[in-house]
């Protein structure tokens, strides 16, 4: 692929990216997994529709701008994060969503990626955060006077926002993005003392072709409800090994973290 990212975006190009995710728990009670997961790449307001992927209908897999932006279940999509990123003061960007989609109707994914580029310079990027009790926050991240994030760059945030019932409302995010034509790899380290969190996403992008997305739901079917089983069964687990329960603290008065 030799156009910049932002180009082959703005062009309508729907890029698949085949990640392995990993999380490892620190801390006193250690548990670790890794499973393979979908996610697509793509411009929400320009992205072409093609055999087994739509936007707002129904389809093997597709993009609901009301799963994204804004409440959960009532997003605005595209719309949303470029209010956000323009009310931090960045504007004329192309604005990107890395998703898991819908998968036959049923959506669920526990973190997506805004991102604001420019060319293949990733200039700032909104961690939209959902956690299994019907809830969102999103945490942006970028450098002050939104320099280009480097691959090896770490940006922070401090925890607001209940994910696991096993761990405290306690810490801060780390967050490293290196994203290309090429490919992705995102992580996020959550320190909290001894305590802690490393959650990794790593894959190669190419064109969603028709194929690759058939290949995909054969390879790993169910999609987001395959991804919703495997975060129960890792959540028994832990329970299993003495993990201790916290209670559902109430959301974050604000929707984004700065």
């Amino acid at each position: 692929m030799s156009a910049s990212l932002s180009a082959l975006l703005q062009g309508g190009e729907v890029l698949h990216l085949p990640a392995r995710v990993t999380h490892a728990r620190r801390g006193g009670i250690r548990h670790a997994f890794a499973y393979g997961v979908d996610y697509l790449l793509l411009d929400p307001d320009r992205a072409r529709p093609r055999t087994f992927f739509s936007r707002n209908r129904f389809n093997l897999f597709a993009l609901h701008d009301r799963d994204h932006g804004g409440p959960r279940g009532a997003g605005d999509g595209a719309a949303w994060a470029r209010k956000v990123f323009a009310g931090a003061g960045l504007t004329e960007v192309t604005v990107a969503l890395m998703i898991q989609p819908r998968f036959l109707g049923y959506w669920f994914c526990p973190v997506s990626f805004w991102l604001a580029l420019r060319g293949d310079r990733l200039l700032a990027v909104i961690a939209e955060v959902n956690n299994t009790f019907g809830q969102r926050h999103s945490y942006l991240c970028h450098h002050a006077g939104f320099a280009p994030i480097a691959p090896g760059d770490e940006l922070t945030a401090t925890k607001a926002f209940h994910v696991s019932p096993f761990q405290d409302m306690r810490g801060t995010y780390h967050f490293r993005f290196a994203i290309s034509t090429a490919g992705a790899a995102i992580s996020i380290h959550q320190i909290d003392g001894k305590e802690g969190l490393i959650a990794t996403m790593h894959g190669a992008l190419a064109p969603a072709t028709p194929m690759r997305l058939l290949g995909a739901a054969l390879k790993r079917p169910g999609g987001a409800m395959r991804v919703i089983v495997l975060i129960y069964w890792n959540a028994l687990r832990l329970k299993l090994k003495g993990a201790g329960y916290r209670p559902l603290p109430s959301p974050p008065d604000q929707e984004v973290s700065r």
